[in-house]
């Protein structure tokens, strides 16, 4: 990679190798900002992130083998030197923003915006500050001065992080054993969060939370298809 004399090392998380080409293509021609690695899979990435010790941390929320970017946002934060960290996916920030923020991310960025907005995005975290659409800023400001949830929001907006990531696995069609081992749970916590997420999203049984969570999968997969 080129541009090593460059003040601002940026590493790259995604699991698809044509993703970070052009994240990598698109990176090295700005003057000022360098890549200095790149992985698909979250512990890969963690080991990398932990010796390189890059300025800004590009992350993927959905990664190779059921990996989660969130995951890797929160064990991030607990190096001596944590990059700072712009999340770059397909899923709404809607659903997802505020999960990433709070999990320490400094910016989102959705990957059908335009490459200026990226290269945008990554300059406002090495200035040390956060980087989010205008009308996600202004739902979270609406959110947080009314203290109750946003009207439109969809209902898997409910779920907590880890309700969200079993929720996503049950779609991709993974049996809760699978789920538990991925995840390092016990196939009885499991459960348990499935039963949460019937409650949340006023599923009658096992049959409907499983057509719903498919149901979910396929909307984002399309999504994802059309960017």
């Amino acid at each position: 990679m080129t541009n090593l004399d460059s003040s601002h090392s940026i590493f790259i998380v995604d699991d698809h190798p044509l993703v970070r080409e052009g994240l990598v293509n698109l990176i090295e021609r700005q003057s000022g900002l360098s890549v200095c690695g790149e992985a698909e899979k979250s512990a890969e990435a963690f080991a990398a992130i932990s010796r390189i010790k890059p300025d800004v941390a590009i992350v993927d929320l959905t990664l190779e083998g059921g990996g989660s970017g969130l995951e890797l946002i929160k064990q991030l934060q607990s190096l001596d030197q944590p990059p700072k960290v712009l999340v770059f996916s397909i899923h709404d920030e809607a659903l997802y923003g505020e999960r990433a923020f709070r999990a320490g991310a400094q910016g989102y960025i959705m990957k059908s915006s335009a490459p200026q907005h990226i290269i945008e995005a990554i300059n406002q975290l090495v200035q040390g500050k956060l980087y989010m659409s205008e009308s996600f800023a202004m739902r979270m400001a609406g959110k947080y001065i009314s203290a109750r949830a946003v009207p439109g929001e969809p209902p898997v907006a409910q779920l907590s992080d880890r309700e969200m990531e079993v929720f996503r696995m049950l779609g991709q069609g993974y049996e809760t054993r699978y789920i538990a081992q991925k995840l390092n749970l016990s196939q009885k916590t499991v459960q348990v969060y499935c039963g949460r997420i019937k409650e949340k999203l006023s599923l009658a049984n096992a049959t409907e939370l499983i057509r719903e969570a498919v149901r979910w999968m396929e909307s984002e997969s399309q999504g994802k298809n059309e960017m």
